[in-house]
């Protein structure tokens, strides 16, 4: 990791310290997924079985998990199903805490209110890859139950024995998810999206994916009559702000927890001491020795920084700019900084809250906005499966009171038929 004092460099040079590694626009990658939708789109079950066969190496005679193959859960530990379970009621207590509630008021002869209504069919995208990512799964269909989704279709890619992994299958029971559907990649995209002989058409896909997985959501989002999409995906990232009492142990862990995310992952340690930097230095190089995905750590090691800051105001400035996905705070008296996050997808307070906790178990949902958007998008959470309905029911009184304001904003805008709307009605109270 680069050491850069931030006083010390120019402008130019900040933004590149800040820069992520850019979004190519890979034309033969746009070309394949767009191929790969129209086969879904025109053949259906039988484009996703090939590719089952093509990409994942699995040769399946039906999508939809079949209730004999729900004994593999029985493989599972009591351990592993009582973490699972643990999990689940904390994200679940979190979710229904934060979800939104209907309202409504009335001023000047008018109720008004908003309705907050479920989406009816989302899709739910579970990567599938070296190991299940259960986690993913919770993050998803417990915020979709909760929203009251009444079509909540689960796809996932199948390994090469045409199974699906134990662990997704008891969380998806334990979510109350039974219908499950092995396809992954950009075709899975294109089957909620569009819909095929086996998989329900969907109105909003869920979950992160690979380049390809991503393309799709972003085609499929527009296109007429497509799917709409949770929000625009990249690298994972954590920015860790910590003083010269942080523990360099600590530090380096949660770098790393990063860091073996992918190549392209992105961590950054805001400091502001030097001391602190070269421990966490050598704590990382020690830790890194013993951790199994340690080629994919020194490979997004290599796109990171060590930025060292005047004071704590100067590295909440740089924070907000940079926007995290994950902002972790070892720092004295850490949850007395929290007014000045401006810009993150989810914070970290204090030295024993690792971001760990919050990929798996504290609660807080784990699907965060990164490449800089949590400048404008928010975290996944409730409100994203539902919908807002605004309403008004004006009285008499309230036609009177607001009619000759439209009447002359309606005159304003040289709009005639909007104005008649309410004139024929003030001359119908006045006749």
């Amino acid at each position: 990791m680069r050491v850069v004092i931030w006083g010390q460099l120019s402008q130019t040079e900040r933004k590149l310290v800040l820069a992520r590694s850019q979004a190519s626009d890979d034309e033969a990658l746009i070309r394949q997924v767009k191929e790969i939708i129209a086969n879904v789109r025109q053949n259906g079950d039988k484009a996703l079985l090939e590719y089952a066969a093509k990409f994942d190496g699995a040769k399946l005679d039906c999508l939809l998990v079949s209730e004999d193959e729900y004994k593999a859960i029985e493989s599972l530990s009591n351990d592993e199903k009582q973490a699972i379970l643990t999990a689940i009621d904390n994200i679940r207590h979190y979710h229904n805490i934060s979800c939104p509630k209907s309202f409504e008021f009335e001023r000047n002869g008018a109720k008004l209110g908003k309705l907050y209504r479920p989406i009816e069919k989302v899709g739910l995208y579970i990567p599938g890859g070296t190991a299940p990512l259960v986690s993913t799964l919770l993050m998803l269909a417990i915020p979709a139950t909760i929203a009251g989704c009444e079509t909540k279709v689960l796809v996932t890619p199948p390994g090469k024995n045409g199974l699906v992994n134990p662990a997704i299958l008891f969380a998806a029971k334990a979510c109350g998810i039974d219908a499950i559907y092995k396809a992954g990649g950009a075709q899975a995209v294109a089957a909620l999206a569009f819909g095929t002989e086996s998989i329900p058409k969907v109105y909003k896909i869920f979950g992160p994916g690979n380049k390809y997985v991503t393309e799709a959501k972003i085609q499929v989002s527009q296109t007429h009559n497509g799917a709409a999409l949770d929000m625009p995906a990249g690298p994972s990232e954590v920015l860790v702000i910590a003083d010269d009492k942080a523990n360099p142990v600590f530090v380096a862990s949660d770098l790393l927890a990063q860091a073996e995310h992918d190549v392209a992952a992105q961590v950054i340690l805001l400091t502001t001491s030097t001391e602190l930097a070269n421990k966490v230095h050598q704590e990382v190089e020690r830790q890194t020795a013993y951790l199994s995905r340690k080629e994919i750590i020194k490979q997004s090691l290599a796109k990171s920084a060590v930025i060292i800051a005047k004071d704590l105001a100067e590295a909440f400035v740089i924070s907000n700019q940079y926007a995290p996905e994950h902002l972790i705070l070892q720092i004295a008296n850490a949850e007395d900084y929290l007014p000045q996050v401006i810009n993150a997808g989810s914070v970290f307070v204090g030295e024993w809250t690792p971001e760990s906790v919050g990929d798996y178990a504290s609660g807080t949902n784990h699907v965060l906005p990164t490449y800089g958007y949590a400048q404008m998008y928010s975290g996944l959470d409730v409100i994203a499966f539902m919908k807002a309905i605004s309403f008004q029911n004006l009285s008499a009184s309230g036609i009177k009171t607001l009619g000759p304001v439209v009447e002359t904003l309606a005159d304003l805008e040289g709009l005639d038929a909007h104005k008649n709307a309410v004139t024929v009605r003030l001359q119908h109270l006045n006749s």
